[in-house]
C-alpha cells in the first residue's frame, strides 16, 4: 500500500457520521501509516549510507512530505471532531450526573423532612418520573447512583410509616412487573435475531431497573431469577459473536481457497487458442465466482482485500478474453463482408436462363464460399440465407424449366419411336427416285421432332439409322448417283444423332485429310513420270500412272462435292 492509498483510506472512514464506530479502524490505520513511513525513511538513510560509503556526496536534510502532511492534516481534522464529540457527550453525561444527583437530594430531603404524605407521594412520582427521562450518565458513575438512587427509593417506601399501604401496593406492582420483565428476559431467548437480542435485553434490563423495591422476602429469589435470565441471554450473545468469528474465519478461508483457483485460471490466458477453451475457462470462473457469492462475510479487512484482489485477476481474464474475441470478430467482419459479394453475385446470376454455364458458376460461389468459413453466430444465419435464397432460386427456376423440357423430351420420344415404327413397315418400291425422296422425308421428319431423354437418344437414333440404312441397301443404285444419293444418306443419318454438330465435323477433316492424301499421291505420281523412259514398256508405265493420277483427280472432285454437301447442309 502506498502513502496515497493510506490517504484514500482514511478519507473513506473518516466520512463516517459516528466517529466513534471507525476509532479503532483509524487508530489502526495511523500504526500502520507510521510504520510504514519509518520503513521507508530507514530505507532512505540506508541508500544515503550506502552512497556515502561509495564517496558520494550525499544531503542527509530531511525533505518534507507533502503526502505525510495530509495524511496528519486528515487525522488531526478527524481527531478533533471526535475529541469534540467526545467532550460534548462527556458534558452532556456529567449534565446529566448532576440532574440525577439533584433529584436524589430532592428524594433526600422528601424523605428526611417530607411531613404531608399526598405530597410526599406527589413529589416522588415527579421525581422518579423526572429520573427516567434523564439520559446517559459516565459509565463508572451508572452503578454507585442506580445503587444509591435505588436505596433512597427502598428509604422511601420504608421509612414513610404513613404510607405503609401504597408502600406494599407498589411493592406487590414492582414485584409483579418484575417478574414480567424477567419472563420477557426469558422467552428472549427464543429470539435469534442477535442485534434484536442486544436492543431488547438493554431496554429490559433498564425498565427492570427503573422499577422501584420490591417485598423482601421476594427480592432475593427474584433477584437470582432476574441475573440468570440475563447472563444466559448475554451468554447466548457471546457465544453468538464467537461463532460468528469461527464462521468469519472458516470463509475467509474458503474465499482464499477461491482466490488460488481464479488465479490457476487467469495463469492459463496465453495459452487459450481457440474460443472452445475460452468458454471452458470462463465457465470455471464463473462457478467460482458464484460460489464466492454463496460463502458469508469474513473480517471485514481481510474480506475486503481478498475481494480487489479476486476482482482484480478476473480484470485480466476478462480483458484477455475481450482482446482474442476482438480478434475474432475483426475476422468475422472480414468473412462478411466477402460473404456478401458472394451474396450479390449470386443474387445477379439467379434469373439467368444459362442453365448450364450459370450453374458451373453458382457452384464455384458455392465452394467459395464454404473455403471463406464462418463469419460469426451474429452474422452467418442471415447471410446463409440470404446466399441459400438466391441460389435456390436459380435452381428451382431450372428445376421447372427441365422439368418441362423433360416432359417435351418424353413426347419426343413417343414421336421418334412411332415414326421408327413407321420406317420399319414402310416398302420399297420400284420408283428409285422415289423411294430416295421418301427416306429423305423420313429424315427431315425425325430431326424436325427435337431432343428425346438423354439415356434413350442413342439407342433412338440406332434403331432410326439401322431402319434407314435397310431401305437404301435395297434400292439399286450405281456410280457417282449411288454415291451421292448414299453420302446424302449418310448425311441425314449424321443430323438425326444428338451429336451432329461433332459428326459432320469430324466427317469434313476426314474429307479434307483425303484430299490431301490424293493431291501427295498426285505429286509423287507426276514426278514419277520424269524418270519413264521413252520406250514400249515406258509408254505402258506411263499410261498407269497417268491413269492413277486421273483417278486420283476424280476422288479429289469428290471428296470436294460432299464437303460442298456437308456445307450445304448444315
Amino acid at each position: 500500500m502506498e502513502k496515497k492509498e493510506f490517504i484514500d483510506r482514511l478519507k473513506e472512514l473518516t466520512v463516517n457520521e459516528d466517529v466513534f464506530a471507525v476509532s479503532r479502524a483509524i487508530n489502526e490505520l495511523r500504526g500502520q501509516f507510521e510504520d510504514f513511513c519509518i520503513e521507508q525513511d530507514r530505507l532512505k538513510q540506508v541508500a544515503l549510507l550506502e552512497a556515502q560509503e561509495r564517496g558520494e556526496t550525499v544531503d542527509f536534510t530531511i525533505e518534507q512530505d507533502p503526502l505525510k502532511e495530509e495524511f496528519y492534516t486528515v487525522f488531526s481534522e478527524y481527531k478533533e471532531r471526535r475529541n469534540k464529540l467526545s467532550s460534548e457527550k462527556k458534558l452532556e453525561e456529567e449534565s446529566n450526573l448532576r440532574k440525577k444527583k439533584s433529584l436524589m437530594e430532592r428524594l433526600k430531603s422528601l424523605i428526611e423532612s417530607e411531613e404531608n404524605i399526598g405530597a410526599a407521594v406527589e413529589t416522588y412520582k415527579e421525581i422518579h418520573e423526572s429520573w427516567k427521562t434523564v439520559g446517559d450518565i459516565p459509565r463508572e458513575k451508572r452503578q454507585d447512583i442506580q445503587s444509591e438512587y435505588s436505596k433512597l427509593l427502598e428509604s422511601f417506601f420504608f421509612n414513610l410509616k404513613i404510607y405503609r399501604e401504597l408502600k406494599e401496593h407498589d411493592l406487590k406492582r414492582n414485584f409483579q412487573l418484575k417478574k414480567e420483565i424477567v419472563t420477557k428476559i426469558e422467552t428472549l431467548l427464543a429470539n435469534d435475531v442477535i442485534r434484536d437480542l442486544e436492543a431488547q435485553i438493554k431496554l429490559l434490563q433498564n425498565e427492570f431497573d427503573s422499577l422501584g423495591p420490591v417485598p423482601k422476602e421476594e427480592w432475593e429469589g427474584l433477584k437470582n431469577t432476574y441475573w440468570t435470565g440475563v447472563k444466559a441471554v448475554y451468554q447466548k450473545i457471546t457465544d453468538f459473536y464467537d461463532g460468528k468469528r469461527q464462521e468469519q474465519k472458516q470463509n475467509l478461508e474458503q474465499k482464499q481457497t477461491l482466490l488460488v483457483q481464479v488465479k490457476e485460471c487467469v495463469s492459463t490466458v496465453h495459452e487459450i487458442t481457440d474460443a472452445k477453451a475460452w468458454e471452458s475457462v470462463t465457465e470455471k470462473l464463473l462457478t467460482i465466482q458464484n460460489e464466492w457469492k454463496t460463502i458469508g462475510q469474513g473480517p471485514r479487512k481481510e474480506n475486503e482485500e481478498l475481494w480487489t484482489a479476486l476482482r482484480a485477476e478476473c480484470d485480466v481474464f476478462f480483458a484477455a478474453k475481450k482482446a482474442f474475441y476482438q480478434v475474432i470478430k475483426d475476422k468475422f467482419e472480414g468473412v462478411a463482408k466477402q460473404k456478401n459479394n458472394l451474396i450479390e453475385k449470386v443474387v445477379a446470376l439467379k434469373d439467368s436462363t444459362d442453365w448450364k454455364g450459370t450453374s458451373e458458376k453458382i457452384i464455384r460461389l458455392q465452394q467459395e464460399w464454404k473455403n471463406l468459413g464462418s463469419a460469426g453466430q451474429k452474422n452467418e444465419q442471415k447471410l446463409w440465407k440470404d446466399f441459400r435464397s438466391a441460389c435456390d432460386a436459380f435452381f428451382e427456376n431450372k428445376k421447372q424449366f427441365f422439368a418441362k423440357e423433360d416432359e417435351v423430351n418424353a413426347n419426343n420420344l413417343e414421336a421418334k419411336k412411332a415414326l421408327i415404327t413407321e420406317i420399319e413397315a414402310y416398302l420399297v418400291g420400284e420408283d428409285k427416285q422415289q423411294v430416295i425422296a421418301d427416306l429423305k422425308e423420313f429424315s427431315h421428319r425425325f430431326n424436325a421432332i427435337g431432343k428425346v431423354p438423354f439415356k434413350e437418344k442413342d439407342t433412338v437414333y440406332q434403331a432410326f439409322k439401322n431402319g434407314l440404312d435397310s431401305h437404301y441397301k435395297k434400292i439399286k443404285l450405281e456410280g457417282a448417283e449411288k454415291d451421292k444419293v448414299m453420302f446424302q444418306a449418310h448425311l441425314d443419318t449424321l443430323k438425326s444423332n444428338p451429336n451432329a454438330s461433332k459428326l459432320i465435323e469430324k466427317e469434313r477433316r476426314d474429307l479434307e485429310q483425303m484430299i490431301t492424301k490424293q493431291q501427295q499421291d498426285i505429286n509423287q505420281l507426276e514426278n514419277n513420270l520424269g524418270f519413264v523412259s521413252k520406250s514400249k514398256a515406258g509408254d505402258a508405265l506411263r499410261k498407269d500412272v497417268e491413269h492413277k493420277i486421273n483417278v486420283a483427280k476424280d476422288r479429289i472432285k469428290e471428296y470436294k462435292t460432299k464437303i460442298k454437301l456437308l456445307t450445304t447442309n448444315e
